[in-house]
């Protein structure tokens, strides 16, 4: 397959306009300059667990399993304490971050992982705020938490009055340590996720008729593939994802039943581009 080497038409346009969602995952932590002070890949965070608390040999690799063990044998509280550790240093927005924070019109992003990057890179303006999912371990009955640009907590009333609204669906180390990480906590979302409960009503709103962008994400995973598809549920019918490399044979299913385009190139060329074009519409 041949490398693209420019970007598909009118997507700057439609970043600029609103009309296209970020859906950030871990990988986007590998653009952070001098490299990413928290784990920026499941398999880095399990390693970080499993180096706390003696795990079983076949689980220690997979992240949700080896938290659930955690949990289990070792109580909620400390896997709490883990991640918290784990996500304790504050990242420096990586130049993808500044990009989507500079946007004149960001209704919706959304941040598939536990670092605070974006939080950063949004935190010279006030009128933002962000939704993170909680866990049924520690919030019985409550899907999501709202909090406004400072960290405080936030109603679903507030978040009508933001122009921005970052969406972190597995939670985020701040401001209050809420964690999807663990195979119960997951268990509890996709029960219900399929008639969309664990998705805030704004999202729902501002997700239609719009496109997706998904950058640092990998979907060779059911649950990374389950969480997308479902946040994604009732937008358009045309979305992008830049994947560089070789894709499993579950990702190119998954790009093709979802409309997903590929965009061939590592994502530091792509950050590149969108900034060389931004720079060409304004001269």
């Amino acid at each position: 397959m041949t490398k693209q080497t420019t970007l598909p038409p009118h997507l700057l346009n439609g970043l600029t306009a609103g009309r296209v969602i970020p859906y950030c995952g871990p990988g986007v932590l590998d653009l952070i300059p001098g490299g990413s002070p928290v784990p920026a890949a499941p398999e880095a965070l399990a390693a970080i667990l499993t180096a706390k608390v003696s795990v079983p040999h076949k689980i220690r690799n997979r992240l949700t399993a080896a938290a659930q063990f955690v949990e289990n044998f070792k109580h909620r509280k400390t896997l709490v304490s883990l991640m918290n550790g784990a996500f304790e240093q504050k990242v420096t927005p990586s130049a993808l971050h500044i990009f989507i924070a500079s946007l004149p019109a960001i209704p919706l992003w959304v941040d598939a992982w536990y670092d605070d990057a974006a939080q950063n890179a949004l935190a010279g303006r006030r009128d933002w705020g962000q939704v993170q999912g909680l866990s049924q371990s520690e919030h019985f009955g409550t899907w999501t938490g709202y909090y406004d640009a400072v960290g405080a907590a936030a109603t679903e009333a507030d978040a009508a009055g933001w122009n921005t609204l970052l969406y972190k669906p597995v939670g985020g180390a701040r401001p209050a340590g809420n964690y999807l990480v663990s195979d119960t906590d997951y268990v509890e979302v996709l029960t219900e996720i399929d008639i969309q409960t664990p998705i805030p009503p704004k999202v729902l709103a501002l997700r239609t008729g719009r496109h997706f962008l998904f950058l640092g994400c990998r979907f060779n995973d059911q649950l990374q593939r389950t969480f997308a598809r479902q946040i994604m549920k009732r937008s358009s019918d045309q979305h992008w994802a830049v994947l560089p490399g070789e894709l499993t044979r579950n990702e190119l299913r998954f790009l093709e039943e979802q409309n997903i385009q590929h965009i061939d190139m590592p994502l530091e060329q792509f950050v590149a581009l969108l900034n060389d074009e931004k720079l060409e519409v304004r001269a």
